[in-house]
């Protein structure tokens, strides 16, 4: 079901999400469904949009959905950094649509995670996976891109495409 994406400055969007528990399991493969269906509408109505965090539609559960040509669900995700180089980049969000951030992101990060079927596993990423796990990531600690910018003139406003 597509569910409306909270926007900047929206409380909800602060908090820090909790751990998804055994007890959360069956609730897993719906919230799944409504991070899919309000992705593929965002990128109906906005041209753009690869992943989206839970706390984005409301759910304060430490879950991540991507989709670049199949699906990608991150359950309890951990992020770590092998390294320290960094790079600055334009960034957006779905919670601000039009509104894009200077940022500095790292180059590489290692995600432990489990997937939709609570499987384990570790993926490596680079470049635009990279920032954008992280930038999903700090969705689940009630960060946002606005609150990674590289100095108050680090905001910049873009035409959207917008189909409606």
């Amino acid at each position: 079901m597509i569910k409306e994406i909270l926007k900047l400055g929206d409380p909800k969007l602060y908090e820090i999400s909790t751990e998804i528990t055994e007890a959360d399991v069956p609730l897993v493969a719906g919230w799944v469904t409504d991070l899919h269906d309000t992705l593929m509408e965002y990128r109906k109505v906005y041209g753009a949009g690869r992943a989206v965090a839970a706390p984005q539609i409301g759910v304060r559960k430490r879950l991540l959905y991507m989709y670049d040509g199949r699906p990608y669900v991150f359950i309890n995700p951990v992020m770590t950094f092998p390294d320290q180089e960094k790079y600055e980049l334009m960034d957006d969000c779905m919670s601000f649509p039009g509104l894009i951030v200077r940022v500095l992101r790292y180059k590489r990060a290692d995600i432990k995670y489990l997937d939709a079927e609570m499987q384990p596993h570790t993926m490596h990423l680079e470049g635009d996976y990279s920032e954008l796990l992280q930038h999903e990531y700090d969705h689940l600690d009630g960060i946002l891109a606005t609150m990674r910018a590289v100095d108050n003139k680090a905001f910049y406003m873009q035409q959207m495409k917008r189909d409606f």
